[in-house]
């Protein structure tokens, strides 16, 4: 009996800190989404949200341990929204559009923070490169391969597909030229569907 309740009051603090910190990361995510968060200090950001940076510092870390767990879960989120099923130059075109909104620019010059501080080695971002690289490739590349494109191909095709759309992204955050770079997307997805499927016949 004792054994058990001792389980109990080691296993029971770790769910509630787990599902506080899982409160705090919603919370800090819609209000990323909604309003924006990368100008704003820790206190700035615990206000927002109804805590204290306390709060946020016993859960992330730091300022930047939060964004990096603001950013993954967006991340995580905008994969998901991929869907299942073969990909399509039209469903790359509406994932481009959504990307390409100006209700998202906030979200994605935080995602670039992240990544450039990722670079740098900053504490904190520790495996976000690989999640930001790897996890796309993956999701993208099972969409691929759903559409019938070889292995070893939709692999190529995907990490392509990723440097591209990322580039344009950062194009678009640095010119605010959407027209633009919204007519360089297209051409790149113009350009895919004429090239030779591994068969030797087209998509």
């Amino acid at each position: 009996m004792c054994t058990i309740w001792y389980g109990y009051h080691m296993v029971r603090p770790a769910v509630v800190t787990s599902q506080a910190r899982e409160r705090l990361l919603h919370a800090a995510v819609e209000h990323a989404l909604d309003q924006g968060i990368v100008d704003l200090s820790l206190r700035e950001i615990a206000a927002a949200i109804g805590t204290s940076h306390r709060m946020l510092i016993y859960h992330f870390g730091s300022r930047e341990g939060l964004l990096v767990a603001i950013v993954r879960e967006v991340e995580l989120r905008e994969r998901h929204s991929l869907g299942a099923g073969p990909v399509s130059v039209a469903d790359a075109r509406r994932q481009w559009a959504h990307l390409a909104d100006p209700s998202l620019r906030s979200q994605e010059r935080l995602f670039f923070e992240i990544y450039a501080h990722a670079l740098l080695g900053r504490p904190g971002t520790e495996g976000f490169l690989a999640e930001a690289v790897d996890g796309w490739i993956s999701s993208v590349k099972a969409l691929m391969v759903d559409a019938k494109i070889d292995d070893e191909d939709a692999q190529v095709l995907a990490r392509l597909g990723l440097a591209v759309t990322r580039g344009l992204l950062l194009d678009l955050l640095a010119t605010g030229d959407a027209a633009g770079t919204t007519r360089a997307f297209h051409l790149f997805t113009e350009l895919l569907d004429q090239a030779p499927a591994p068969d030797g016949g087209h998509e």
